[in-house]
């Protein structure tokens, strides 16, 4: 196991974003997804308590996903054994599911997943998807006809609130393309500081990147290894490229079978 002093030592190496939002926490530039499924509770904390203990500084998960609770518990734990100095020293992000997605559901939302993670704030709350689904309990599988209309302007209001009253020290929004975004900068008070999306070598978003980036907008990317398999296909167009097999061979790296 890495000391504690090895691990802040390789905390400090990661590089930090700055965003715009106001009061906002440095960004690291590398985090850890919790996103399993199916969700193995025990074995999220674990690995979460093993990350910290190596120098990840950065963790993002979602009401959706379920980990936050087991997140929360590995957060404590590593307090109480002196892997970190308090919750402070971690940037955490969690996101607000569709069928939360509506004006009067974002900050109770938000306050059951303080509750989840056992913290007084969150520094980057998001929008997961630029859809909202009627109220219900949550679920990655609704039907087409629970879909209603996405009221931007109110679900952004409720979240610059969020922002507001401290709870979240950045809010920000996932899965936005430059067409819902241009709906949301037309009404908002306070900006996105973050659209997170997949982005890999295999899927680079120039298009949405070029839009952020002169919105003020910082992308952070969801998947840099691949495996969302959208074609069907299982392949992994990432981790099995020519290209990145032989430039992690001229670097003396070991090319992976999978």
């Amino acid at each position: 196991m890495a000391s504690t002093a090895a691990a802040a030592a390789a905390a400090a190496m990661v590089p930090k974003v700055a965003l715009r939002s106001g009061n906002a926490t440095p960004m690291p530039a590398v985090g850890m997804g919790t996103a399993s499924f199916p969700l193995v509770p025990e074995a999220t904390k674990n690995a979460v308590l093993a990350a910290i203990e190596v120098g990840y500084r950065h963790f993002d998960t979602a009401s959706m996903y379920g980990t936050e609770k087991p997140l929360g518990e590995a957060v404590a734990e590593a307090v109480r054994r002196g892997l970190l100095q308090s919750r402070e020293e971690l940037f955490v992000t969690s996101k607000l599911w569709c069928t939360q997605n509506h004006p009067d559901l974002v900050l109770p939302s938000l306050r059951e997943t303080l509750k989840n993670l056992q913290m007084e704030y969150l520094d980057l709350y998001l929008i997961h998807w630029p859809v909202s689904i009627k109220p219900m309990p949550i679920t990655s599988r609704n039907k087409k006809e629970d879909a209603v209309p996405f009221d931007v302007e109110g679900v952004w209001r409720a979240m610059e609130e969020c922002q507001r009253l401290g709870l979240a020290k950045a809010i920000g929004v996932s899965n936005f393309t430059t067409r819902h975004l241009d709906k949301l900068l037309a009404v908002a008070t306070i900006p996105p500081a973050v659209n997170q999306v997949e982005l890999n070598p295999a899927w680079q978003q120039r298009t949405l990147r070029a839009y952020c980036a002169e919105k003020g907008i910082h992308v952070a990317a969801y998947s840099p290894l691949g495996g969302q398999n959208w074609d069907g296909t299982g392949r992994n167009a990432v981790l099995e490229s020519d290209a990145l097999a032989g430039i992690a061979k001229a670097r003396g790296g070991v090319a992976m079978d999978i």
